[in-house]
């Protein structure tokens, strides 16, 4: 029988001071959380002050906030073009990170230097906002939702983390489906994409969070307001106390403003929210694997 581990009386002060600093930086991070919540549940003829807003008994809660925002046209419209902008741009993302990757964990493929040095180069010297919006407009990009993700499909980062993960999966495993006389692509997807649900996975959330929450891309290439994604909503919303050009806070009802600015933001990160406990597993996992080898 294993004997209990006794700990010195530093020990104890050291453990108390971690769960001290634990609790404390939880309490950071649940309060603005819980009293955003409550502020979108808020009546509109609540009378107190934020303290009291935070402890709001369950009796006093309205959804009238989720109601207004769920029934009006602008929000599901905005909510729906980001979600394509999600789907389409983290599609889009894996498709030419995976390959970019695979071919740079290739030690034998020819020009593997120069082609590694191209990935690099950009990556430490940023060629900044005009170049970037010069090519966006000469591709016709703007007022498609396209201009949102494909400017950042690519990842120098996520790609390096992927190229890391390949280069750890056995290389037996590849020469023997290429003594068997498998292509390049025969291999990456018969043999490397099994084994990398892990770091697809990992890297599909990095990629998903960064178009989901894009808001500079946004604002400078869709102005059309039909294909407002849902950044740009919010900020309307929280910049409005009435009525502009995109938004009419007035018009959702009797919910009052604050309330509605509130759901609007909660309403916006349960999507991302929703999604990470079913890879959490799968995304510790890539990103280890993935971090192991430079």
């Amino acid at each position: 029988m294993k004997s209990a581990i006794r700990l010195t009386r530093t020990d104890k002060i050291f453990h108390a001071l971690v769960d001290t600093c634990l609790v404390f930086f939880f309490l950071i991070l649940i309060i603005p959380i819980w009293s955003t919540i409550t502020l979108s549940f808020r009546p509109n003829d609540f009378i107190g002050s934020a303290l009291d807003g935070m402890f709001l008994p369950p009796w006093k809660w309205s959804t009238a906030a989720y109601r207004a925002l769920l029934g009006h046209k602008a929000f599901l419209t905005s909510t729906f073009n980001s979600f394509r902008i999600f789907i389409e741009g983290v599609a889009c993302a894996l498709f030419l990170t995976v390959p970019l990757a695979y071919g740079l964990s290739i030690k034998t493929l020819p020009g593997r230097k120069i082609l590694y040095g191209l990935v690099i180069v950009p990556y430490l010297f940023n060629p900044g906002l005009i170049p970037n919006y010069l090519l966006v407009t000469k591709l016709g990009l703007v007022d498609k939702l396209a201009a949102v993700f494909l400017p950042g499909a690519i990842s120098v980062y996520n790609t390096l983390i992927m190229k890391s993960f390949f280069e750890g999966i056995p290389d037996e495993l590849k020469e023997s489906a290429r003594i068997d006389g498998a292509s390049e692509l025969t291999v990456l997807m018969r043999i490397i994409m099994p084994l990398s649900k892990p770091i697809l996975l990992t890297i599909g959330l990095y990629y998903g969070v960064h178009f989901w929450n894009d808001f500079f891309n946004a604002m400078l290439y869709i102005n059309n307001n039909s294909l407002q994604p849902l950044p740009i909503l919010l900020r309307n919303i929280l910049l409005s106390s009435g009525m502009n050009e995109y938004v009419e806070v007035n018009a959702f009802g009797e919910a009052p403003i604050a309330a509605i600015k509130a759901a609007s933001v909660f309403l916006a990160a349960i999507p991302m929210l929703a999604a990470y406990p079913f890879i959490q597993k799968y995304f510790v996992k890539g990103t280890m694997l993935g971090s192991v080898k430079g």
